[in-house]
């Protein structure tokens, strides 16, 4: 049965599983790096992360930037770095921002080197727990910085399971982990930008309310997002009318001729995900001050 779409929550039976792990690898680890979707930075934020890496040093990177709103990419790297956390914009997919990860985990974790150095201990690597909710890009990252394929990819959440660690180089390893949700989401607006970035699975949606829930945050910050994208005319009266016109315009059609809504409304949400509607912002930092 699909979910309602106002009371969005998806947390199968190995998240956990996979959180209790987490709890135990935390104590090999010096490093918590955090991957989010720069389109919903708070969203995308499993908030259980503060618990477990609180005395560890910690880096944000803002995944997916290249889909997201430059001028609000910056306004969240500075709501980070005023927080005392690390951030960074990266795209996963072309290594973009790769070349600042190794100066930045230095920088988070300059007192562990320290320490090592006083002890007599040189070039221990640092040992970085790699997290993120899923669908964030993480097992991508992984790969991308690793220059191979070793952490599990998909395009449906979920898909990496069990720890790994791999050996980057001399100064770094990562222990790659499960993505991982939290059981409740406190307010109904994160499960639903959660949905459009593909974090839960379709299979439990109702896709076409989806896309009209989309189409009525998008429109307030982004009201040209869709017309252009389409080439749409704005004569509609509601956001399933505009999904009618994005049917016809995409021949999107079921056999009788009629515009198929369902098809029609994944299409425009798989658009929002790769990009093919602009640069787009789900949140902002003002929003959540």
């Amino acid at each position: 049965m699909s979910e309602n779409i106002t009371n969005i929550n998806w947390y199968p039976g190995h998240m956990t599983k996979a959180k209790r792990q987490m709890q135990e690898d935390i104590k090999l680890i010096d490093l918590v790096i955090e991957i989010v979707d720069a389109r919903i930075p708070i969203s995308s934020r499993n908030p259980d992360i503060d618990e477990l890496g609180k005395n560890k040093s910690r880096i944000v990177l803002l995944n997916k930037a290249d889909l997201a709103d430059p001028s609000i990419n910056n306004e969240w790297r500075d709501y980070f770095e005023k927080k005392g956390i690390i951030c960074l914009e990266i795209d996963s997919r072309n290594r973009s921002g790769f070349n600042k990860i190794q100066n930045m985990v230095a920088i988070a974790c300059k007192d562990k080197i320290e320490r090592d150095r006083k002890r007599g201990i040189l070039n221990r690597p640092v040992r970085a727990m790699v997290v993120g909710i899923p669908n964030v890009g993480k097992s991508t990252f992984i790969n991308s910085y690793a220059g191979k394929a070793c952490a599990k990819t998909g395009n449906k959440p979920g898909v990496t399971k069990g720890k790994q660690w791999i050996k980057l180089n001399k100064q770094l390893e990562l222990l790659d982990t499960p993505g991982i949700l939290w059981p409740k989401f406190d307010d109904p607006q994160t499960g639903l930008k959660l949905a459009y970035i593909g974090s839960i699975n379709d299979d439990i949606l109702v896709m076409e309310e989806l896309a009209d829930n989309f189409i009525k945050h998008i429109s307030k910050s982004y009201p040209n997002a869709i017309k252009i994208s389409y080439n749409v005319e704005d004569d509609y009266i509601n956001s399933i009318e505009l999904i009618e016109k994005i049917a016809i315009r995409r021949g999107c059609l079921l056999k009788a001729g009629e515009p198929d809504i369902a098809k029609a409304s994944r299409l425009l949400l798989d658009d929002f995900r790769s990009g093919k509607l602009g640069r787009i912002s789900l949140e902002t930092p003002n929003e959540i001050l």
